[in-house]
């Protein structure tokens, strides 16, 4: 009995080339499923790198919203420029963000 699943029509030289044939088509999609899980895993990256920036400036600007609520507490008279100064601070952060989301996305 035979080991082969469907009998052969080719002779020996024949069976060969179909043989490297399809060696070739799978190497060729196996490269190709390798360059798609790379692809995945740099934008996996890019995400993740931007979601890190964006976490630390919530936290950063969570920090700066209470700290001027504290010293506008403590000296009422200084509310405007602590509200000017946390605004532009806020500004600042948001900028980061976009910023990073533009060259992670450019790359």
């Amino acid at each position: 009995m035979s080991s082969e699943l469907v009998p052969s029509r080719f002779n020996g030289r024949e069976n060969r080339q179909v043989g490297r044939e399809l060696a070739r088509l799978d190497a060729q999609a196996r490269m190709s499923l390798a360059r798609v899980e790379r692809a995945a895993d740099v934008q996996t990256a890019r995400v993740q790198g931007l979601a890190y920036v964006g976490r630390q400036a919530l936290h950063a600007a969570a920090m700066v919203s209470e700290t001027e609520q504290q010293l506008c507490r403590l000296v009422p008279e200084a509310a405007g420029r602590l509200t000017a100064i946390a605004d532009i601070t806020a500004l600042g952060l948001a900028e980061i963000v976009a910023d990073t989301a533009r060259q992670v996305s450019q790359r």
